[in-house]
């Protein structure tokens, strides 16, 4: 009989496997920072800064104490954490590299099949010049090795150069050492993770085990499609096979949907507790997302847990987007009361608040108006700007 997780233990589970239950002003020194990347696996990284990059967002709804100098000495200086890929480019710790060669060997293999379609064959003939010049000239920015024919349109465009950069990246040859104004400094993967993570080997059972396992850890409970989808490093298949093999370790559990509909099958450790008092009480105060938020990361899974339907509208044309252009999921204790859509200028020194939009079910109390505005003081501060400034229609009807 599988053990059934009411809808409020769920959420309260996952929001404590995703760091959200602790308070977020408590101090936080630079292994501090290290540890909650490690316990959620990973923090997405994105171009976009509207308010703040996505990885310091993720970062500071969960502690807003934090000092990005700090997580800058933990990527560029100790080598504690580096940049590759999940779901999307993120920021991993480096004890997780062994088991992201696997990746490497998967993707190179993919990639030299993928691409050959898009640049022809022999696509890869140019690149050992790149390689050669990073490995005699140390670090090197892409936009340094464009040539005058450099085309300017999206990745089936790219220079040679600029190819070989990604496709070394992806395949584990050159490692991202740093970042000038957001951009990616390549350098030779030897040279910036550190050997202890370099070297060692895992064999290909023990890295869908570690995979699976870190996965299942961090999601609290989840299907087998959940699991191979949290670090997107092995396949629903691969992960499914995992679940039959360790059942001794496993228990089915259901979870109880917020709408009341069916519940949904999954699988967790052995000894959950399904005691409440067991899960910390999340904060009562409001916290600003990142759209990029792991909370978020899947869409359907938050919509069951949540009851909050989340897409991101970027590549949305204008007329057809239902809220804006990058509008940010607001939490308040153990619920997603609704979403905001904002941008610090900083020529202004503004915190610029466009639109608010509640969920149905929420009240727009005088108290939670005032949790509200508090958070985005605190917002404004970490992005560096120093006042909020509300649009006259700010609030949706």
């Amino acid at each position: 009989m599988p053990t059934h997780l009411p809808n409020p233990l769920a959420r309260r589970i996952f929001l404590a496997r995703q760091g959200l239950s602790a308070h977020p002003g408590r101090a936080l020194d630079r292994e501090g920072i290290y540890q909650l990347i490690h316990d959620l696996g990973f923090v997405q990284v994105d171009s976009i800064a509207t308010v703040v990059r996505a990885h310091e967002q993720i970062v500071f709804s969960r502690n807003q104490t934090f000092d990005r100098e700090h997580l800058r000495q933990l990527i560029e200086e100790d080598r504690r954490l580096f940049e590759h890929w999940t779901h999307d480019a993120s920021i991993l710790p480096v004890a997780f590299f062994p088991y992201w060669k696997h990746r490497f060997a998967r993707k190179e293999a993919s990639m030299r099949e993928r691409w050959a379609k898009w640049h022809g064959e022999g696509f890869d003939s140019a690149f050992e010049e790149t390689m050669a010049r990073i490995r005699e000239g140390g670090e090197l920015l892409a936009r340094e090795v464009k040539a005058e024919d450099h085309k300017s349109g999206g990745w089936w465009e790219w220079h040679p150069s600029k190819t070989a950069l990604e496709f070394y990246w992806h395949t584990g040859k050159l490692a991202i050492a740093r970042r000038e104004n957001f951009q990616k400094v390549y350098d030779l993967t030897e040279r910036v993770i550190p050997a202890h993570a370099l070297e060692p080997e895992v064999s290909h059972e023990a890295f869908v085990d570690w995979a699976c396992r870190a996965a299942l850890t961090r999601l609290g409970f989840a299907t087998h499609g959940e699991i191979a989808a949290f670090f997107a490093l092995v396949s629903p298949e691969e992960a499914k096979t995992w679940v039959t093999a360790h059942r001794d370790e496993l228990e089915p559990v259901e979870i109880a949907a917020i709408d009341g509909g069916k519940p949904r099958a999954a699988f967790a450790f052995r000894g959950l507790s399904t005691h409440p008092d067991d899960w910390p009480e999340p904060p009562s105060r409001v916290r600003v997302l990142s759209p990029f938020d792991p909370l978020l990361r899947d869409r359907d899974r938050a919509e069951r847990l949540f009851g909050f339907r989340y897409r991101i509208e970027i590549f949305v044309p204008e007329p057809k987007r239902e809220y804006g252009y990058y509008v940010f999921p607001l939490l308040e204790g153990d619920r997603l009361i609704g979403r905001i859509d904002m941008k610090a200028d900083r020529k202004t020194g503004a915190l610029n608040v466009r639109k608010l939009w509640w969920e149905r079910s929420v009240r727009a109390s005088s108290g939670r108006m005032d949790k509200l505005m508090a958070e985005l003081a605190r917002v404004a501060r970490f992005a560096g700007v120093e006042e909020v400034v509300l649009a006259d229609d700010w609030l949706a009807r």
